[in-house]
């Protein structure tokens, strides 16, 4: 995965390949943000940047000044198959938390040369998922890496870590890729733009996601979506916004959990008010996503629109939030029906 690979955070990859060109990456790194959108991607390309037999500079239209992999000797090979002696993965365990014993393990091999290449590179994926006895027995070797070495935390929430962490690891925040980027990298993944986009619209800015769904799947989410609008909208009695609530969590498809599938009603039912929002503004209405089903955008405008637009974006910002943070599944979903 080299660095020209990597789809959209132009400018935190050039950075981060000036910076392997010229020798001034920083020992510690954390990469933060939403999961899916190329963080690990880019750790892997920094490591290949980093010990690569046959590294090219310039990068086409990244900037001047930067180098790259080239993505096909033994090295760029084994590291992307994670077989490379000198780069090494840490990620949770069956127990889902990455335990101080994994974190020694590598804290101590960090210690030595490396066996063949440039840098030894520790990318530690999931950093959010690493028990505080395991936070704090990394503190040192943050602070004061060995020059060979290079560490890099890669997590969607930064918030887990310990502020001592957060303090020594020189933060680069990647943020969701547009929707034109997205639909660009499903086309050339050979979807149709047809149902690249409708998949693109509900994925919330992660290629991730984007390429486990299916067209159809996001379709069904986003008319669930723009049901539950509707009865809101039409319906101030509580009781029977909770009782429509019941769609929201049905039994999923196999495969997917019931988390998983609420999640995605609730990125579908976010972007629709994104959409709205841009409507009920007079913004350009080219940034639309959902611009196959403006008749219902326009109806749902005559509600969403203004103050309460904003409240139910944001109440559909906090249960995805809490749905993260493992709240119960009916639980969110009733709270949110009633925030709408």
């Amino acid at each position: 995965m080299p660095f020209r690979d990597v789809v959209g955070h132009v400018r935190l990859i050039d950075l981060l390949s000036r910076s392997v060109a010229g020798g001034t990456l920083p020992p510690s790194l954390l990469f933060a943000g939403p999961a899916g959108i190329g963080k690990r991607l880019t750790a892997l390309a920094v490591a290949q940047a980093l010990n690569c037999t046959n590294t090219t500079k310039g990068l086409g239209l990244r900037a001047e000044g930067s180098i790259d992999a080239c993505g096909v000797c033994a090295a760029c090979s084994r590291i992307v198959r994670g077989v490379h002696p000198d780069v090494l993965f840490v990620s949770p365990g069956d127990s889902g938390a990455i335990k101080i014993d994994q974190v020694r393990d590598i804290v101590d091999r960090s210690q030595y040369r490396p066996f063949e290449g440039r840098r030894r590179v520790v990318i530690i994926d999931e950093a959010d998922a690493l028990v505080s006895q395991a936070q704090n027995a990394l503190l040192k070797t943050l602070e004061e890496p060995t020059p060979s070495s290079v560490f890099i935390l890669v997590t969607s929430r930064p918030d887990m870590l310990l502020p001592t962490v957060l303090s020594r690891c020189p933060q680069l925040r990647f943020r969701p890729l547009s929707l034109e980027e997205l639909v660009k990298a499903l086309i050339a993944r050979g979807r149709t733009e047809t149902d690249a986009r409708a998949v693109a619209a509900t994925a919330a800015g992660s290629l991730g996601q984007a390429l486990q769904a299916t067209a159809v799947e996001l379709v069904e989410s986003r008319a669930l979506a723009q049901k539950m609008l509707e009865t809101a909208a039409a319906h101030p009695d509580p009781a029977r916004r909770v009782a429509s609530a019941q769609q929201l969590v049905t039994k999923p498809p196999s495969g997917i959990t019931e988390r998983d599938q609420l999640a995605t009603h609730l990125r579908a039912m976010a972007v629709l008010l994104r959409d709205v929002e841009v409507l009920a503004t007079g913004a350009d209405e080219r940034v639309i996503a959902n611009a196959d089903v403006r008749p219902a955008l326009e109806r749902l405008a005559t509600t969403y629109q203004g103050e309460r637009g904003t409240r139910a974006f944001a109440a559909v910002d906090r249960a995805l939030f809490a749905l993260e943070r493992n709240a119960g599944v009916k639980l969110v979903a009733d709270w949110l029906v009633l925030q709408l």
